[in-house]
């Protein structure tokens, strides 16, 4: 039973590449969003729990895994 909400804050543009996607792939947004909450919890178990891992993303200009970067 799910009982919480979030709010987050994401470019329009990424949203909307999102919400078309997932409608693409006929999968609710909220359904792939907390499948990564799960995976991302499960998968930081047995990390420090001061900090967690940052996320790896595809990096568009060569196609291969790499570390976010913080924003200054």
């Amino acid at each position: 039973m799910k009982d919480a909400g979030m709010r987050i804050r994401v470019e329009p543009e990424l949203r909307e590449k999102f919400v078309n996607l997932c409608r693409d792939n006929d999968v609710p947004a909220a359904q792939v969003l907390r499948s990564f909450m799960r995976e991302y919890v499960q998968g930081n178990k047995t990390q420090p729990k001061s900090r967690p891992q940052p996320l790896a993303k595809k990096s568009a200009a060569h196609g291969r895994l790499g570390t976010t970067a913080k924003r200054t």
